[in-house]
């Protein structure tokens, strides 16, 4: 049985979505070092599972630059005492001198601290493709 989402549960997890998303806009680590648990596990859209050393080194580099992060679809789903959010994202930017623009699905899962912040435990992104009328 699907539980409800309550309007304030919705509105947390609408805020720390805002919140990773400004983050990852702007390269903030210490946001994300924050936002993201110390035992994450991320797969990638190439396939590569990452800790959460790896994303905040990954953002440490200045490799990937982000000009825009926007969300095209959301769908949260409580699921306990975690919540699960998929979204669809289009985001556009440079990798090294190299332009990139990507239309992903994210599946995040978010749990609180002991600090009782909510942080992503568990994420995947896979590209969505594109199909020719």
């Amino acid at each position: 049985m699907i539980q409800p989402l309550s309007p304030a549960l919705e509105q947390q997890i609408i805020d720390v979505e805002e919140q990773l998303r400004l983050a990852m806009l702007t390269s903030d680590v210490p946001a994300l070092d924050q936002l993201l648990a110390d035992d994450l596990v991320f797969t990638s859209h190439l396939g590569q599972i990452m800790t959460k050393q790896d994303d905040l080194a990954f953002h440490q580099s200045g490799l990937c630059r982000f000009q825009a992060i926007e969300y095209l679809e959301r769908r949260i789903q409580p699921l306990g005492e975690r919540v699960i959010v998929c979204l669809r994202v289009q985001w556009t930017g440079f990798y090294g001198e190299n332009p990139f623009q990507d239309n992903l699905r994210f599946t995040r899962l978010w749990q609180r601290s002991p600090q009782d912040l909510w942080q992503v435990i568990v994420g995947h992104s896979s590209v969505v493709q594109s199909h020719a009328p």
